[in-house]
C-alpha cells in the first residue's frame, strides 16, 4: 500500500444527493474538520428526481444543475475530487484507492461514507446488441438521452413502475408517442393496489400513452428508419427512442470487495455504521433495518443523523412513515408503502378520481396508505398515524 499524499477527517464517496446533504449537515456542525468528496463525474449539484420531469417544466438538462463542484468547494469549505473513481478500499490503512485525472491514487481517511448511489437493474433482450435501450439513472444519462429525442418521436418505455409512469406521462404531455411495456397487470403494481393502478392507466392513456400490459419485450430489431420492438404475444411496436425504467439496485460492489456486510445494500445499523465502525453508509446504497429506502426524505434524514453522528453526538436514525408523491399531473398520486414483507389488505373509499387505499393488518392497524387526486391533501395527517419506520 502507497503512503497516502493526502488525507481527510471525513471523505464521502459520491456528490450525489446523498452525499452533498450530508457534506452540508456536518458543516453546519463542524466548521473546521477537513471533509472531501470523491466522485465520477464532475461534480455538478441536480435535484435526481427532477429528470422525470423535466419536459413538464420546460427545462434544458444544463438548466437542472443547481451549483457547480468549484461553488459546493466555495460555500462548504470542503475538496471535490471529480472525475476521479474509487478503486479500492483498504481498511487496514484507512485508506481508498483511487483512479484520479492527475495521477492522484491514494487518500487516507479519518472516517469514510459510503453514498454511492443505485444502478439501473440490468436489462437484455434478444437484439439489445444493436438497439439502444439506455436506462436514466444521472443527469449525464439524461443528457445524452434527451439531447437524441426528436421532436414527436415514439418512444418505448420498458417498465411501468415509478421512474416508468413518471416519465410517460412527461413526455406525452411534451408531444411524443409513448408506449410502455410491463409484465404487472397495471402500471405501479409494488405501490398501488390494482383499483388505483387501474386508474393510473386510464388517466395516463387518456394523456396519451398507450400500455401493454402483462407483456414483455422478447427481443428488438434495428429497423430502416424506425426500430421494432417484438412482444411475446407477437405484437410490433414501432419506436425510435426507449427508455428502460424496470427499477435500481444498490451499488455495493465497492463495499463488497471492501469485505463489508452486504445484502440487498450495504449493511448499516442505526447510526448509519456499516459492519467497519469507521466506515458509514446512505441513501439508495445503504440497508437499514426498514430495508433499502431509494426514496429522497429517507436520505435526508439519514444525512441529519449521520451528520450529528460524524460530529461527536451519536445519534440513531429514526424514520416516521414518509410518504411518497407520485409526480404524473394525469392523476396525482402519494403513496406511503408499509414495510416490506407487512402482511394485510388494502381497503378502498372514496368515488371518481379521488380515492383513499388503506393498507390495514389483522387487527385493523394501517401500515400504509396510497392516495388519489383530491385526496392527497391528506397526505400529512395520515402519514402521522402510520407506525414508524425506524424507531430509536
Amino acid at each position: 500500500m502507497i503512503a497516502p499524499l493526502y488525507h481527510a477527517d471525513t471523505v464521502i464517496i459520491g456528490t450525489g444527493m446523498a452525499g452533498i446533504t450530508l457534506a452540508r449537515e456536518l458543516r453546519k456542525l463542524d466548521a473546521d474538520s477537513s471533509i472531501m468528496l470523491i466522485t465520477g463525474d464532475d461534480g455538478s449539484v441536480y435535484s435526481k428526481p427532477m429528470l422525470s420531469n423535466a419536459f413538464a417544466q420546460n427545462k434544458s438538462p444544463s438548466s437542472l444543475v443547481q451549483k457547480s463542484a468549484e461553488k459546493i468547494t466555495e460555500e462548504l469549505n470542503v475538496t471535490v475530487w471529480a472525475h476521479t473513481h474509487v478503486t479500492a478500499i483498504n481498511r487496514t490503512d484507512k485508506a481508498v484507492v483511487v483512479d484520479a485525472p492527475d495521477g492522484r491514487n491514494v487518500i487516507g481517511y479519518g472516517r469514510l461514507v459510503l453514498a454511492v448511489g443505485a444502478n439501473p437493474r440490468p436489462y437484455q433482450v434478444e437484439g439489445s446488441g444493436s438497439v439502444m435501450l439506455p436506462a436514466v439513472n444521472n443527469l449525464d444519462d439524461y443528457t445524452h438521452w434527451h439531447d437524441g429525442l426528436d421532436e414527436g418521436a415514439r418512444v418505448l418505455i420498458i417498465g411501468a413502475g415509478l421512474i416508468g409512469v413518471e416519465f410517460a406521462n412527461d413526455l406525452a404531455g411534451a408531444g411524443y408517442r409513448v408506449d410502455v411495456v410491463d409484465p404487472a397487470p397495471q402500471p405501479l403494481s409494488r405501490l398501488l393496489p390494482d383499483e388505483l393502478g387501474l386508474m393510473m392507466r386510464t388517466a395516463l392513456q387518456d394523456a396519451g400513452v398507450t400500455f401493454h400490459m402483462e407483456r414483455v419485450v422478447s427481443g428488438v430489431i434495428a429497423g430502416d428508419g424506425h426500430n421494432i420492438a417484438h412482444l411475446d404475444n407477437g405484437h410490433r411496436i414501432e419506436f425510435d427512442h426507449a427508455l428502460v425504467a424496470i427499477g435500481l439496485v444498490a451499488n455495493t460492489s465497492i463495499a463488497q470487495s471492501a469485505g463489508l456486510d452486504v445484502e440487498q445494500g450495504i449493511r448499516v445499523d442505526g447510526f448509519m455504521r456499516t459492519s467497519d465502525p469507521d466506515i458509514y453508509a446512505l441513501g439508495d446504497c445503504a440497508q437499514t433495518d426498514a430495508g433499502v429506502l431509494p426514496f429522497i426524505l429517507p436520505l435526508m434524514a439519514q444525512a441529519r443523523a449521520l451528520a450529528k453522528t460524524l460530529s461527536g453526538e451519536d445519534t440513531a436514525v429514526q424514520l416516521p412513515a414518509l410518504p411518497v408523491a407520485v409526480k404524473t399531473p394525469a392523476l396525482p398520486a402519494v403513496v406511503c408503502p408499509p414495510k416490506p414483507g407487512a402482511d394485510g389488505e388494502w381497503r378502498i373509499e372514496g368515488v371518481g378520481m379521488d380515492r383513499r387505499a388503506l393498507f390495514v393488518d389483522s387487527d385493523g392497524e394501517s401500515l400504509g396508505f396510497a392516495l388519489t387526486g383530491e385526496q392527497t391533501k391528506a397526505r400529512q395527517a395520515l402519514a402521522k398515524e402510520m407506525p414508524h419506520l425506524l424507531a430509536a
